[in-house]
Formats: structure tokens, C-alpha cells, sequence
């Protein structure tokens, strides 16, 4: 009996299910990375509001023994009671802000160390450009309640780490075409601009921003 013909019936029949197996597996492998990847990034961003925590219930100790110490005359009078409200609100704004530029800055400077290493970014591009929209929202919910200094601060930096992660966007785009000396040269450009930025002006900003927010909340005895 000749089993030629129907051999390849079976195989020809089989090929789709095969590529259908194997286009799964690779969705949850993909899902799997993407969840465990989430479920880090949560964990990361948890211990940064908690050391927050912990450093604003240091300061509230401070401040409580500042306003309760003997011989100051008004120390719990209405003023002393109407400041330590201003304190705390403009306190909970930064409380809320901080660990959300802190994690913006972290994880564009993990994208864009991937982009120079030529290494996948999918997942850390997206995240990056989340964390940018949700310190811009966080901004904006909470301006009324910064001081203008660190409402600028802030402003630029979100500004120049976006600025950053639209560069090494740029770069990505150019790796994908054909190689010539001016793609190289301009990836190159972008490559500067992106450390520039992330590592200079960032950085520089991001110190200015704790300054600013250490000397509006922890006060001299």
C-alpha cells in the first residue's frame, strides 16, 4: 500500500497546528516575563514609599518636639496649630511625588542603558513612559500644594526625561535602518544627547529636588 499521499495529508494538516502551538508558548512565556517584570517593579516602587515613610515619621518626630518644647510662648497656640497643617499637607504632596520621580528616573535610566547595549526594550520602554505620565499626573494633582521652587524643579525634570526617552526612541528607529555612515553618526548624536540628558541635566536636577524638598521639611532645632 503506497502511504505517500497520506503522509503528506497528515503533515500538511499538521503544520498549521504546530505553528498554532507554538505561537502560544511563546504568548506565556511572553505573559510570564511581562507579570513577573510588573510584579518587580511594584515591590521596587513599595520600598521606596515605605523608606518615604519612614523619613517623613522621623521629621514629624523632629517637628513635635520642636513645637512642644518649654518656654515657647504660643507653641500650641492657633498659629503653631495653622503651620504644622501647612507643614503636613505640603509634606503629603511630596510624600506622594518624590517616589514617583525617583522611580521615573530609574527606569528610563534602565531603558536607556538597554538602548546602548543593544539589548530588547520593549517592556522597559513602556515603562518608562508610564512612569512619566503617572510623575506628571501626580504633579498636577498635587501643584497647589508645592512650593513654586519645587514645582519647577520638578517640572523640568519630568521635561528632560521625557526628552531623554524620545532620543533613544529616535535611536532605536534608527537602528532599524539600513547601516550607513550617517545613520551611524546619528546614532551616535542621539546616544550623546540621551547621557546628556539622563545623567547630566536629570541628575543635576534630581539633587536639586531633594535639597529642596529636605530644606522645606526638616527644619534646625
Amino acid at each position: 500500500m503506497d502511504t505517500g499521499p497520506l503522509w503528506s495529508m497528515l503533515s500538511s494538516d499538521s503544520v498549521p497546528l504546530a505553528l498554532a502551538t507554538v505561537a502560544l508558548l511563546l504568548a506565556l512565556i511572553a505573559i510570564t516575563l511581562t507579570l513577573g517584570a510588573r510584579r518587580r517593579n511594584q515591590a521596587q516602587l513599595a520600598t521606596l514609599r515605605e523608606r518615604s515613610d519612614t523619613l517623613w515619621r522621623e521629621v514629624d518626630d523632629i517637628r513635635v518636639a520642636q513645637f512642644n518644647r518649654p518656654g515657647e510662648p504660643g507653641a500650641q497656640g492657633e498659629n503653631s496649630l495653622l503651620d504644622e497643617a501647612l507643614y503636613r499637607t505640603e509634606k503629603e504632596a511630596y510624600d506622594r511625588i518624590w517616589p514617583q520621580v525617583w522611580h521615573l528616573h530609574e527606569r528610563l535610566g534602565m531603558f536607556l542603558r538597554a538602548v546602548e547595549a543593544g539589548e530588547a526594550t520593549g517592556e522597559l520602554r513602556l515603562e518608562a513612559r508610564h512612569a512619566a505620565i503617572e510623575a506628571r499626573n501626580l504633579l498636577n494633582r498635587n501643584r497647589p500644594f508645592c512650593s513654586e521652587t519645587i514645582e519647577g524643579l520638578t517640572t523640568q525634570l519630568i521635561d528632560t526625561e521625557i526628552k531623554a526617552h524620545l532620543s533613544a526612541c529616535q535611536h532605536l528607529d534608527l537602528q532599524k535602518e539600513v547601516t550607513s555612515a550617517s545613520s551611524s553618526h546619528d546614532r551616535r548624536v542621539l546616544q550623546d544627547k540621551c547621557h546628556s540628558l539622563h545623567e547630566g541635566d536629570a541628575r543635576e536636577l534630581i539633587n536639586q529636588l531633594a535639597s529642596s524638598i529636605r530644606r522645606r521639611t526638616i527644619r534646625s532645632s
